[in-house]
């Protein structure tokens, strides 16, 4: 099986060499190359085009909405993850709308980190428990009213990366009865668009349940969960 391919930027030498040192004990991931600022990185990345880039908020999160935008234009396949000393909760989301696929505490253990890339390459994106605990608090803030059985059907389809067709086909109703279910659940809930819900489903689901919201980092299912296209 071919090693994971990933080029860091990161600010700190430091950080970058512990990362080095970390990957040489991991035959699973290689790691192609590092920078230490987003103007020296986008060639390296245009060159090398890794399958991941992980990279820091050096610089704040104007520098990191434009350096995400400037991944995607250098190399179209790579996966950016997110590794933040500290990130509010609005921008981690505008971070994943640009196309981030983690938002990666950089205080995590290193096997948590390792983790990440993993999921992330599988085609999950990933959001670090603290974030999702804001998830919570932001649904019970909002106090939200209980969805239906088929609501909640949808809810987890959705989250599963289904688009409309394969959720109707799943649930044996119609398209068009699929986008007036999402209709209901996105006034009900206040969530703008299928990226948010696909974001908040799972802590809105456990909490429907009465469930505690679970503390592990939520892996939503890959490219296909999150389409702009359906509605």
């Amino acid at each position: 099986m071919a090693a994971i391919t990933l080029f860091a930027c990161e600010s700190q030498p430091i950080v970058i060499e512990g990362l080095q040192r970390i990957l040489e004990r991991d035959p699973e991931i290689q790691l192609l190359g590092t920078a230490s600022t987003p103007s020296e990185a986008l060639p390296r990345i245009s060159s090398l085009q890794p399958q991941i880039v992980l990279f820091d908020q050096c610089g704040g999160p104007k520098l990191v909405f434009r350096f995400l935008s400037d991944i995607k234009a250098a190399s179209p396949t790579s996966l950016p993850v997110l590794w933040s000393a500290e990130l509010a909760e609005v921008e981690s989301f505008r971070a994943l709308q640009l196309g981030a696929r983690g938002i990666l505490k950089k205080t995590l253990p290193v096997a948590a980190i390792l983790d990440c890339l993993r999921a992330v390459v599988k085609g999950n994106i990933w959001i670090e428990h603290n974030v999702s605990n804001h998830v919570a608090g932001f649904l019970n803030r909002r106090q939200i009213p209980r969805l239906t059985p088929r609501e909640r059907e949808i809810v987890r389809c959705l989250c599963r990366g289904l688009r409309n067709r394969e959720i109707a086909d799943e649930l044996s109703i119609t398209p068009g009865t699929v986008k007036v279910h999402l209709m209901h659940i996105f006034e009900k809930t206040g969530v703008k668009d299928r990226f948010e819900l696909a974001v908040h489903g799972p802590a809105l689901l456990g909490l429907e349940a009465g469930e505690e919201h679970n503390s592990s980092p939520v892996a939503l299912s890959g490219e296909g969960a999150l389409p702009r296209g359906d509605y």
